[in-house]
């Protein structure tokens, strides 16, 4: 009994203790938990007040366009914040929901339970009301943010229809005021920059300099880097009397391209270190920002202008036209370029200076009159190939009718769409031809062979052993890689015109960034492209590496060459594996989630691939064993050749034949395999040797073991043999055999111990016999004059029988002889 008490209290004791503990735990957890609470209910509070702001900045600036870019990019901002704080609460929440289940449900009325268990259930469940009051202030506020975002795209939408459908009365632009307010604007603009000039001068000189001295060595570094990296393809070569379409190509790309990146890293530079010297102010900024987007796009047009129509170089042509016809083309295109850059400039200078709106009015009105004049004047060209030919129909008919339509809209008094229209033909126009280019040239890289014909396609054939094959493989990469920098880099740059924002182009950015959720699999794009360029990248690292270890180590080390193939094998598969691994990191793929895919797999591989993956072992083992490697002959069941390669799954065998053999690695492991050269290639070959009877047989023993000691082939130690190996039925039979340094040369030694003996023999009267053979009368001989009499007489016995037989056949009776009934 006193054992029993003893055994109650421990027992009590040890369920105080446990209730105790249990409850100051979770005071601690819900005194912590209290302050995530309180502290996300006053990061939504915060948040709250940042929408109130937003909202009011919304309605003062509805008719900005760009302001409402940048208050929708702090919404989505605050939207983020806002699920950041939601997915605080998460596991939390998971925390609460297990340890109520583990509390179990409430005791139906009339049952009692712990007191502390009934506080600890009490205070879960309020602090998990707490928690989804403070869930569902989020999602309002997340609601109404979503709300504002989609309140500024109407707005924006709405902005963009008013500009184009604005009517403006040119009456009131082309008054008598009108000159006087371009005196005055161009009085303004001059004091303006004439009194930035003079500050610069006196005070900012050196900063200026500096500015534009690095500007220049940052286009110069992307010049001739350019130049040095693409070589032929960034200049047309003028002594080229047919070059490939291909060629043209991608001339008529990267001098466009290159030229204009390296012009606008000069402009963005000088910008920067502008600002950097602090030598621009603020509206001078402006100011000179539009002046540099008018330069890069004029030039820009000309250099497209000047690649594809080549005025100067017919051969290089793009388009089958003659050179007067080009150089025209190519002025008038330039002459669209230069009105509308001045007209944007002028439109930057005017809203900066808060010029008039009938200026604004006559301005764009006459820019868009004399853009629509030039497209009818493209329209009427014709090109000249001997005679007089105008365009193709829709090309002609295109342009006249633009340019019709761009004076028919500014006439009618709608200058916005005018305008727009003409900057989208020209710019828009200059883009996509530029890009479609690309694509062009891109495809004719990855087609078969193509890349092969360019210069860096040549030079790598030239300086390295590459195959045609690894060079079409390239090619597609190269013309992947085209294809994707024209999408990035034109694809916003066409965004940008259409009346898009740059912040519009970093919100899809950030959403594609993101990705989106199909079941548990969450796609992430710019993941996925993260995770190819990380394989990418891990698959030239290793084949580097390969060539590195097997070129500079082994070889160096005089490494066996099949050492060295298994090494560079076991490497290559081991650096593609860890490439794949961290690929698929890179990408956000959690492995976790293919457990039970694998799981699945695994009973399928057990049936339906137990052959490859029996070979995939089996190669494995070869690899780590090693009873063969490279080089080595070997005899495999009826194949015997020398091995060429051992991969993971077979084994490359070429045969004497040059056949090449591809044997399952399963094969040479579960079946014996002969290898002639496994340690060394020392080995064995064997003569057979037949002497008559009656002849000199020590005499014929003594020659055949000294024709085998003197070849040079044949080794001293082990030292030839010579055995009397048997009485056959028609010869004695003797075995020459000799060792050799190199097993491979056996045919050359039988082939000379052979000839040598028949020699020696034959000067020694020595005889080798052979089986009795039937004798085959030759060719040109007569048979013998009996067989013809006997001949010629069964020919004539023949004849007679068959006069007899015709003889007693019965005559046929009436005219046509009747059919058989059919059966």
């Amino acid at each position: 009994m006193p054992f029993v008490r003893l055994w109650r209290a421990l027992v009590l004791s040890f369920l105080a203790v446990a209730l105790f503990t249990s409850g100051a735990f979770a005071q601690a957890v819900g005194n912590t938990d209290n302050a995530l609470v309180e502290g996300q209910r006053t990061a939504i509070q915060k948040y709250s007040a940042e929408a109130d702001a937003l909202e009011k900045q919304i309605t003062a600036n509805a008719d900005q366009d760009g302001k409402l870019v940048e208050i929708r990019l702090k919404l989505e901002e605050l939207a983020s914040e806002l699920l950041s704080s939601a997915v605080a609460f998460r596991p939390r929440l998971s925390e609460i929901n297990a340890r109520l289940e583990q509390l179990g449900p409430v005791p139906p009325d009339g049952q009692s339970e712990l007191d502390i268990v009934s506080a600890e259930r009490q205070a879960l469940a309020a602090e998990k009301a707490e928690i989804n009051a403070v869930l569902g202030l989020a999602e309002s506020l997340s609601i109404r943010v979503s709300n504002l975002i989609n309140k500024i795209g109407l707005m924006r939408s709405e902005l963009f229809r008013s500009v184009l459908t604005k009517r403006y009365a040119l009456t009131d632009a082309f008054d008598g005021q009108l000159f006087d307010d371009v005196q005055a604007e161009f009085t303004g603009f001059y004091r303006t920059v004439s009194s930035w000039l003079k500050f610069v001068f006196q005070f900012k000189f050196q900063s200026v300099l500096g500015a534009a001295f690095f500007a220049l060595i940052a286009a110069a570094v992307l010049m001739f880097g350019g130049r040095r990296v693409f070589g032929r393809v960034f200049e047309a070569d003028p002594a080229a009397e047919d070059p490939s379409y291909l060629s043209r190509l991608s001339v008529a790309f990267w001098s466009t391209l290159l030229p204009t990146a390296a012009l606008g890293v000069f402009l963005l530079a000088t910008v920067f270190f502008l600002n950097y010297f602090n030598v621009l102010r603020g509206d001078i900024g402006v100011f000179l920002n539009a002046l540099f987007i008018v330069i890069g796009i004029i030039f820009c047009v000309n250099r497209l202008a000047n690649a594809v129509l080549a005025p100067k170089l017919p051969n290089w042509r793009l388009i089958s036209i003659g050179s007067g016809t080009a150089r025209l083309l190519v002025l008038l295109v330039t002459a669209m370029a230069v009105v509308l850059g001045v007209n944007y400039f002028l439109t930057v200078v005017n809203d900066a200076m808060g010029s008039p709106l009938s200026l604004t009015i006559a301005r764009s009105f006459l820019a868009t009159v004399i853009v629509g004049v030039l497209f009818i004047l493209i329209g009427l060209l014709h090109y000249e190939d001997g005679v007089w030919r105008p365009w193709r129909a829709w090309l002609r008919y295109t342009a006249v009718g633009l340019g019709l339509f761009i004076i028919a809209a500014a006439l009618l008094g709608y200058i916005g769409l005018a305008t727009f229209v003409s900057i989208q033909v020209v710019v828009t126009g200059t883009i996509l031809i530029t890009a479609y280019i690309g694509f062009l040239s891109s495809r004719a890289i990855g087609a078969e062979g193509g890349f092969a014909e360019t210069s860096v396609g040549r030079w790598l054939a030239s300086k390295s052993s590459t195959e045609v094959t690894t060079l079409d493989q390239l090619g597609l990469v190269v013309s992947l890689a085209i294809n994707l920098m024209i999408v990035l880099v034109f694809l916003p740059l066409i965004l940008l015109l259409w009346g898009f924002q740059l912040g519009d182009i970093q919100t899809w950015a950030y959403r594609l960034s993101e990705g989106f959720s199909v079941g548990s699999f969450r796609f992430s794009p710019a993941g996925i492209l993260t995770g190819i360029v990380v394989f990418a990248i891990g698959y030239f690292l290793t084949r580097w590496f390969q060539g590195w270890l097997d070129g500079s180590v082994m070889a160096r080390g005089r490494v066996d060459a099949g050492v060295r193939n298994s090494i560079r094998t076991v490497v290559g598969y081991a650096g593609l594996a860890l490439a794949a691994l961290i690929a698929i990191s890179s990408a956000g793929i959690d492995l976790s989630s293919f457990a039970l895919i694998a799981g699945g797999l695994s009973l399928g591989i057990g049936f339906g691939l137990q052959n490859v993956v029996s070979n995939f072992v089996s190669g494995l083992i070869l690899l780590a064993e090693r009873p063969f490697k490279a080089g080595d002959w070997i005899v495999a069941g009826d194949v015997s050749g020398t091995v060429k390669k051992i991969s993971v799954r077979a084994t490359e065998i070429e045969t004497f034949q040059r056949q090449t053999v591809i044997l399952p690695n399963s094969q040479l492991i579960n079946s014996a395999v002969g290898n002639w050269t496994h340690r060394n290639k020392l080995g064995r070959i064997d003569i057979k040797v037949g002497v008559a009877y009656g002849m000199d047989v020590k005499r014929a023993h003594a020659l055949m073991l000294d024709i085998a000691r003197n070849h040079p082939l044949v080794l001293r130690n082990p030292e030839p043999f010579v055995l009397f190996a048997n009485f056959g039925p028609t010869a004695l039979e003797f075995e020459i055999r000799v060792f050799l340094a190199d097993v491979t040369n056996g045919n050359i030694v039988h082939n000379d111990l052979r000839f040598t003996i028949l020699d020696v023999f034959d000067a020694e009267g020595i005889e080798i016999p052979s089986a009795v053979r039937a004798e085959v009368p030759k060719a040109g001989e007569r048979w013998p004059t009996d067989d013809e009499k006997d001949e010629a007489a069964l020919i004539e016995e023949k004849a007679r029988e068959a006069a007899a037989l015709a003889e007693r056949k019965p005559a046929r009776k009436g005219g046509r002889q009747r059919k058989p009934d059919p059966e």
